[in-house]
């Protein structure tokens, strides 16, 4: 089959590799439809996060059709349209039986170096080194699904393809971010990073009932859908102080939730926000990779709650501990524990209430996948998110 595979120096393209087969009697084979690039790969791509190894096949969210069913799947026949989730777990051990279904005990391939990188073993996940507890991608023909009955999901007939897909990592991962916070009716929230993942963050608080969101970005186009098709309140933070454009929108005090939806893929660019002026003013408090996160500590009201949603692999330096002590914030942080509410999502989504389709702003067949990560990660064009079709 073909499949988007990373070639070290001569970076990505499209290569024939061996077809998956069945491994384990859960396992299914399904037939790509379609394939989004996500935020959470560039960090690889970059050399910031575990090694990839050549011929690798990138891509964690998809959905497609079931060609092929082990024994001992039962909820899933050949033919149907299924989406499935990016984390991969089984469903059994403990975690999963808590709806912890990122922190599985047996999804992922190389636990002994999950252990050692984190302490403990984490779930597995697709288009990620074996070496990081990854399964082979989404952007190919098709995929082994392991766990099937736990990791896939039917797709209601009213949700096309090109809404569906963003079930798989982006819609869950925002929801994730909503519950962690405990977002209420009344609460202002902030969400730092306007894309997919961001704005669903954002659709999920103003579900739950949140009387504002705002959303900080630097791009005009994704702030633009942000206002258009999620309903949330944008700030370019190259022309604001975000900390007291917050303060401004929350009666004084700053948001009672702050999501960072940004993670290790922030461009660098720092804000000009107290979280920077405080590094100004200590010479060991040198600006380092999660410059959302410290403004988002800063900004947060005192109480509140700051949600890590971004993709972060190891160690953060300057971590502004004393701002969350002395102000009693609270933080979290998770990977999207989607088996727990993919079904009730995809509903949502049928009924209108959940808006994924402006999220697919590029379309390219598979042949260009270099092409459409080359938009995604320099934002070209007004990229949002590319979506391939084998």
């Amino acid at each position: 089959m073909r499949a988007l595979c990373w070639l070290g120096a001569d970076g990505l393209a499209v290569r024939q590799v061996p077809d998956p087969e069945l491994r384990n009697s859960a396992d299914a084979i399904v037939r790509v439809r379609r394939s989004a690039t996500c935020g959470a790969d560039l960090p690889l791509l970059a050399g910031r996060a575990a090694a990839l190894s050549v011929g690798d096949v990138l891509g964690h969210e998809f959905l497609g059709d079931v060609v092929e069913v082990g024994p001992g799947v039962r909820r899933h026949r050949i033919g149907d349209r299924v989406v499935v989730c990016a984390a991969v777990a089984c469903g059994n051990c403990w975690y999963c039986r808590q709806g912890l279904f990122a922190c599985c005990d047996n999804g992922s391939t190389g636990p002994a170096a999950a252990e050692a990188a984190w302490g403990q073993p984490t779930g597995g996940c697709f288009g990620q080194p074996r070496s990081a507890g990854g399964f082979a991608g989404s952007h190919a023909e098709y995929v082994r699904v392991p766990y099937a009955d736990v990791g896939a999901f039917p797709v209601p007939e009213p949700v096309d393809d090109d809404r569906a897909v963003f079930a798989s990592d982006a819609v869950p991962a925002g929801w994730l971010a909503a519950e962690l916070g405990e977002v209420s009716p009344g609460d202002v929230v902030a969400v730092w990073g306007a894309g997919a993942v961001g704005q669903m963050a954002a659709q999920a608080a103003l579900l739950r009932g949140a009387d504002r969101v705002v959303v900080i970005d630097r791009y005009p186009q994704r702030l633009s859908l942000a206002q258009r098709h999620v309903g949330a309140e944008t700030l370019d933070y190259l022309s604001v102080d975000v900390p007291a454009e917050l303060r401004e929108r929350s009666g004084g005090r700053g948001p009672d939730v702050c999501v960072e939806a940004v993670g290790m893929a922030w461009d660098g660019v720092e804000p000009r926000s107290l979280a920077e002026r405080f590094a100004a003013a200590w010479p060991g408090a040198a600006p380092d990779r999660p410059i959302a996160v410290r403004e988002a500590v800063h900004a947060c009201r005192k109480g509140g709650t700051v949600v890590v949603l971004g993709t972060f692999t190891g160690f953060v330096d300057t971590f502004p501990l004393g701002a969350v002590m002395q102000k009693g914030l609270t933080v979290r942080a998770a990977r999207q524990h989607g088996q727990r509410w993919i079904p009730m999502l995809l509903d949502r989504m049928a009924r209108g209430e959940i808006h994924t389709g402006h999220l697919a702003t590029h379309h390219l067949p598979l042949e260009q996948g270099a092409l459409g990560y080359d938009l995604f990660r320099t934002r070209a064009d007004g990229c949002l998110r590319t979506v391939f079709t084998p």
